[in-house]
């Protein structure tokens, strides 16, 4: 006997079919391609780390990871160190850089003891102290990658969006704006500052860099407060280390 296809039950059958069929498939498909996703996020943390302390493929303007290929052979030569922070402890931990940044946030907010990861790279004879972290933009998750000295000066940094405007907000992650912080203070006599992304800022060509500023990008000034909050917020909890580093 033919189903009656006029009928509104076989229209409802055929929906839930399609719907477990559809569902099924997209299923199959994420937990296939998740191996390759989760690889693909493990080397851009990398590369974003290798960036941060110069390891980088940069010409004159332009900015440019080391390949995807290098990046987990240049992570090991560079970073001698990757530590966890928690509740003042420090230990080492060779999977730090996998630490999700934004779940830790979370959980620090629901009143759990967060951890925050710390990579030592050397390179040249100098050490690099990198420290990852997360903010909030104009629309979306802001983050970075900041590498230090032992004195909490900047020596390089690696900005990042989720969806910020293109032409505004976006220019976080060109040259020009993340090159500035380069040589920034992020202390003031002695004590934790932090650098504020300053519009109408009185040093537009960021010569003087112990005044915890920079300038702001035309027009992305909630970009720009975002990443002034992001670095004081998440920074600002790795002073205690720093200043253990400097006492022993």
């Amino acid at each position: 006997m033919a189903m009656d296809t006029d009928k509104n039950s076989y229209t409802i059958i055929f929906a839930i079919g399609m719907v477990l069929v559809v569902g099924a498939l997209l299923a199959f498909t994420a937990s296939s391609l998740k191996p390759n996703i989760d690889e693909n996020k493990r080397l851009e943390k990398q590369q974003n780390i290798l960036y941060a302390m110069g390891v980088n493929e940069n010409d004159e303007s332009s900015a440019t990871f080391v390949s995807t290929t290098d990046a987990p052979e240049l992570f090991n030569k560079y970073i001698k160190k990757q530590m966890v922070i928690e509740g003042g402890k420090v230990s080492e931990d060779d999977q730090a850089y996998l630490i999700d940044v934004k779940k830790e946030q979370s959980n620090a907010k629901a009143g759990l003891e967060r951890k925050l990861p710390l990579f030592v790279g050397e390179k040249d004879g100098k050490t690099y102290y990198i420290a990852p972290i997360r903010g909030k933009g104009l629309w979306d998750a802001i983050w970075a990658y900041v590498a230090m000295d032992e004195n909490m000066v900047v020596q390089g940094a690696y900005f990042d969006h989720k969806g910020e405007t293109p032409g505004l907000g976006a220019n976080i992650k060109q040259r020009f704006f993340m090159d500035d912080f380069i040589g920034e203070h992020l202390k003031a006599d002695g004590k934790f500052k932090g650098i504020t992304v300053a519009k109408g800022n009185a040093d537009p060509k960021n010569e003087n860099k112990t005044d915890n500023e920079v300038d702001a990008i035309a027009g992305a000034t909630i970009t720009g407060d975002g990443v002034t909050a992001m670095i004081k917020s998440d920074l600002k909890l790795y002073v205690s280390y720093f200043n253990n580093l400097k006492n022993n």
